[in-house]
């Protein structure tokens, strides 16, 4: 059974009042197949997650959620379009305090298909959880910018998955801090429950697979 959603975004395109920035579906499309990616268009509810990475802060640590996680699908054969404050990149604390002697992990850009799935984010609440390898870089220096070289990379599963930062229903985190060590992450807690609202949607009229495509913010034209 189809959820009842609430904040309908129409395909023309939403304005994010945090930065002026205007992403449009058809943007996000044409970017995606750009890079060769796959776009899914057949069906309802056939999701296309991305991510957006903001270039304009170059490789600098900003411990603000200041990127974006798209989500683009058909309902009734019409384009729905849904944005979200996130993060792609690691809190200043995991930058500072690495867990492992490789360095912390930020997620390279590029399209994971099937990466995720519906499950448990650390055994406390359902989120979209790495299921498949994808491509890290390491950053062990602790500069507080992030080392984003082709040189240092590694391909596995790491743990890198896309879930919420704050627990209050009406809040929305305002610093990275712990909430990431490379997960993705979504600001407003509201905002994340219906991003797994249609998650749910989805896996239910296809399966508990999820493609995950990260883009930097200079691809979009």
């Amino acid at each position: 059974m189809l959820v009842q959603l609430i904040k309908h975004m129409s395909s023309t395109g939403l304005l994010d009042h945090n930065t002026k920035t205007m992403y449009t579906r058809e943007q996000i499309e044409k970017a995606v197949k750009a890079k060769g990616y796959r776009y899914f268009e057949k069906g309802d509810y056939n999701l296309n997650i991305v991510g957006i990475r903001n270039s304009d802060t170059g490789n600098e640590v900003t411990n603000k959620f200041d990127d974006k996680i798209t989500v683009s699908f058909k309902c009734g054969g019409d384009w729905e379009f849904y944005i979200y404050d996130c993060t792609t990149d690691p809190g200043k604390y995991w930058v500072e305090n690495i867990m492992r002697v490789e360095g912390v992990a930020v997620l390279k850009e590029g399209q994971y298909p099937g990466s995720h799935k519906i499950r448990l984010h650390q055994g406390r609440y359902e989120a979209l959880g790495q299921c498949k390898p994808v491509t890290v870089y390491r950053d062990a220096n602790k500069d507080n910018k992030f080392d984003l070289s082709d040189d240092n990379t590694q391909t596995g599963l790491f743990g890198i998955n896309i879930h919420r930062a704050t627990k209050w229903g009406g809040k929305k985190s305002k610093q990275v801090d712990k909430w990431s060590a490379g997960c993705q992450v979504i600001a407003a807690n509201d905002d994340w429950h219906e991003f797994m609202d249609i998650c749910r949607v989805a896996r239910d009229k296809w399966s508990n697979s999820f493609t995950y495509t990260l883009l930097d913010s200079n691809d979009i034209k």
